[in-house]
């Protein structure tokens, strides 16, 4: 979104989660649900209403290429071919109208013919300079993808010089094109009834504009305001009718900004609204507020004013509406279809509609929206630019993701309360299936200042049975129940997110045996495996580098190694020798995945050779070959069987090493559909007394995810040799 501030773009947005890497588009159309995403894309293409459709990527899966990116392309001519018929996904057409694109076409720069020649034989020049910023338009594409900053594309800010630049497009569907992508398109006024006169006269407007005197544009921009109100309405001249609102803002020198004291407000509470209108042209503006304001129609002095209106009628908790609902493997899941497709900011509550009539009680009326954000202490200034959230008075939070219980046994789960208000009581509860017995029912709680917290345990009893569930918490006040977490995401390169998912445990069942007892933890990449392991039974204790000495590391049974520790940490190589001596005398050490590449700190992660890779299984029901199946990796303490791979998520693993020392025992295998399988998902060597594992499977998926056979496969990792 960020980018589309910059490049001016309009971006829309399916309901398909990016799940993870996929080798095939089958694959990646399954776990979106085909028909479902693809209903987006045709809302999206009824909405928009454009004349050309541009796929970015080839529909045509080749190896390496990603099976999203190929599904991209599939639905794009799929949803060419269904937008114009009615007869197809009419539940849209009480509110949009079937639309039939002229053409359909793929940027061949992108997943196509990289060789240059294209059978369509369509080249257009892409470059040049933009006439109003200076600049060209290959460094405007540059500027604009930097702003994908998480995805490391920061580094493209500058380049796209203002020479000669070419795009290659190949015909795929829809009225074929010679010379340029908008052949036989009217792009004129003419395409409107009765919208040639509008065209005539912006181009008079544009003629004539005195760049240091837009208001004189204003009354010839009136004009074509009147003639637009008399077309019949449709999407284009609504959408000129939004950026004409816009140009005759600039024209005015017409700026507003709204702003509450409170960053955040509850349902039900009371919050001014300040709003400040500054002019700079001397044409009489009046904002249509209660009361009306006529704006002080001078050049040398703002005029300022302020309303302090009340809110006071219930709003939702602020939450982006795709999240509202617990989504599926490969789809969010959204009550409101007409939502489907925008980005959040523009469906919360806090963007203000101000309307203003230019000119006498008979003038014509703009609007156009405005961010209510939070003021700052000092008037007039802002320490941070926040928009309005709704919260919740409380927020829930439960000291684990995961509960593991053996069946028909009893443990303590914790739910921590915070207050967003003072003085704030009720009743707090943990809710299960009635197989599930939970004591007490429900405890009273009494936060007395804002921030304050508190912890309350339950006491859960599963049942006599290998299953799983979800527990839910709820603290009820008054008649208002609230179920909602507090997360907030910040970073320098976004502006701060605030989520309120509700609190969901996942409780599981399972027949859990472990081995040994202290385990040390050296954190990588960012995992919740330290947390499972706890949950497994395990004293877990985070160790940094300096802690990986011979005196230090007899402590403990095992060690595990954070995911892509080597990518992302310097403080480890150094230390190599000690953690083999570890395994030497008699630990346990399993590493999990690291990532091949330049990044990599070392190649000897081992104390015996192997080779990393970009081998990958992505289908997550991939059947497992045991290629040892004596080996006390799938034997102690518990009997690893196939029924232990089922309900994996996303993936078997990643990254695996297709080459290792002899030392290295393979103990299972697995392929993606068509492909040969591959065994260095677990290697495990015996090296002196002690065990060193490496394994790419997915641990740091299956275990947050609460799959039973992952904790058990894990728990005969650490166990080994105890």
């Amino acid at each position: 979104l960020a980018a589309r501030r910059l490049d001016g773009g309009q971006q829309f947005f399916t309901r398909a989660i990016d799940f993870g890497y996929s080798k095939d588009y089958r694959e990646t159309l399954k776990i979106w649900d085909h028909q479902e995403v693809l209903s987006d894309v045709v809302r999206v293409i009824r909405t928009l209403q454009p004349d050309v459709v541009v796929a970015g990527f080839s529909a045509q899966q080749t190896p390496g290429q990603h099976g999203h990116h190929v599904a991209s392309a599939v639905l794009a001519g799929e949803a060419f071919k269904l937008a114009g018929d009615p007869k197809a996904f009419p539940d849209q057409l009480d509110y949009l109208k079937p639309w039939q694109p002229k053409r359909l076409l793929q940027n061949v720069r992108f997943g196509g013919n990289r060789s240059g020649e294209n059978s369509a034989g369509l080249r257009i020049e892409s470059g040049g300079t933009d006439p109003v910023l200076g600049i060209s338009y290959g460094e405007i594409a540059g500027r604009s993808r930097a702003m994908h900053k998480s995805q490391g594309f920061g580094n493209f800010g500058g380049g796209g010089g203002s020479g000669p630049q070419y795009q290659s497009f190949q015909f795929l569907d829809g009225e074929p094109a010679t010379n340029d992508i908008m052949d036989g398109i009217d792009t004129t006024w003419n395409r409107v009834a009765g919208g040639a006169e509008i065209g005539k006269q912006a181009d008079e407007i544009i003629a004539k504009f005195d760049t240091n005197n837009p208001s004189a544009s204003v009354e010839a921009l009136l004009g074509v305001k009147k003639i637009l109100t008399t077309l019949a309405k449709g999407m284009l001249v609504e959408e000129k009718q939004k950026q004409l609102d816009k140009i005759l803002q600039n024209c005015l020198g017409l700026s507003v900004v709204i702003t509450t004291s409170k960053g955040e407000v509850t349902p039900e509470e009371l919050h001014n609204v300040h709003v400040v209108a500054r002019i700079t042209s001397k044409i009489p503006v009046t904002w249509l507020g209660s009361p009306e304001q006529k704006l002080n129609p001078t050049i040398e002095s703002a005029y300022d004013f302020e309303i302090n209106s009340v809110t006071n009628s219930p709003l939702p908790l602020s939450q982006p509406f795709w999240l509202v609902e617990e989504p599926s493997a490969g789809r969010y899941h959204v009550d409101d279809l007409q939502l489907i497709g925008m980005p959040a900011h523009l469906t919360e509550h806090y963007h203000q509609l101000p309307k203003f009539r230019i000119g006498e009680s008979n003038g014509s009326v703009i609007t156009f929206p405005v961010e209510l954000i939070q003021a700052g202490t000092e008037f007039k200034k802002f320490e941070q630019r926040r928009t309005l959230k709704v919260v919740a008075p409380v927020s829930l939070r439960s000291s684990n993701e995961v509960e593991l219980f053996a069946s028909g046994s009893s443990k303590e789960v914790q739910i921590e309360i915070k207050a967003a208000r003072a003085n704030t009581k009720g009743e707090l509860s943990l809710n299960a299936p009635a197989d599930w017995k939970i004591s007490p029912a429900s405890q009273s709680f009494s936060l007395a200042s804002v921030g304050e917290t508190k912890p309350f345990s339950f006491k859960v009893t599963a049942p006599s049975r290998i299953t799983n569930t979800k527990l839910t918490a709820q603290a009820k006040i008054g008649d208002k129940i609230y179920n909602n977490q507090r997360i907030e995401i910040s970073y320098p390169h976004i502006p701060a997110q605030l989520l309120q998912p509700p609190v969901r445990i996942k409780a599981v069942t399972l027949d859990l045996a472990i081995r040994g007892k202290k385990v040390g933890y050296v954190p990588g990449a960012g995992d919740s495996v330290a947390e499972a392991l706890k949950q497994m039974g395990y004293e877990v204790t985070m160790l940094t580098g300096s802690d990986l000495t011979t005196n230090r590391l007899k402590d403990f049974d095992a060690v595990v190694i954070g995911i892509r520790a080597f990518n992302v940490r310097n403080d480890l190589v150094s230390h190599l020798p000690d953690l083999f001596a570890f395994v030497e005398a008699g630990g346990n050490v399993i590493e999990q995945y690291n990532r091949p590449g330049g990044d990599l700190k070392t190649d000897k992660l081992a104390p015996y050779s192997l080779r990393l890779s970009g081998e990958r299984v992505t289908d997550e029901n991939a059947t497992m070959k045991f290629l040892a199946p004596d080996h006390p990796a799938l034997n102690t303490p518990n009997k690893i069987t196939a029924a232990d791979f089922d309900g994996w998520v996303q993936e078997r693993g990643i990254y695996f090493p297709n080459q290792w020392d002899e030392h290295f025992t393979p103990i299972l295998a697995c392929a993606d559909p068509g492909e040969e399988p591959k065994s260095g998902a677990l290697l495990i060597a015996k090296h002196g007394k002690g065990y060193f594992v490496y394994t790419g499977l997915d641990f740091f998926r299956e275990l947050p995810a609460g799959v039973p056979g992952a904790y058990r496969l894990f728990a005969n990792l650490v166990s080994l040799g105890k």
